[in-house]
């Protein structure tokens, strides 16, 4: 089990987690950091950005959500990678809908 720290107003409060939240957070962390440095942001805009100006955005990244979520458990077993795809969906298309409302 986990334990993580956090600042409140009243002092340092000690999370315990039961499903190792804290450590998947460092690993999907690791992993998007690691998707800007891939071949298709070569040119400093990736084509999610191209597709979400466009106005297509919420869809392709439900798509994407819906596809890999099927895919887990077939394709390459139970792999973590497209949880891990399904979750930086879920942000990136948290980050666009607050951009545009912003």
């Amino acid at each position: 089990m986990g334990i993580f720290s956090r600042k409140t107003k009243k002092g340092s409060v000690k999370t315990q987690y039961k499903f190792e939240e804290d450590k998947v957070l460092l690993q999907l962390k690791s992993y998007i950091d690691k998707t800007y440095d891939q071949h298709y942001s070569a040119d400093k805009i990736q084509a999610t950005e191209f597709i979400i100006d466009s106005g297509h955005g919420e869809g392709f990244c439900i798509g994407n959500i819906i596809k890999y979520a099927k895919r887990y458990g077939k394709k390459a077993g139970k792999n973590e990678m497209d949880l891990l795809k399904i979750i930086h969906y879920s942000i990136i298309l948290l980050g666009s809908n607050k951009h545009e409302n912003s």
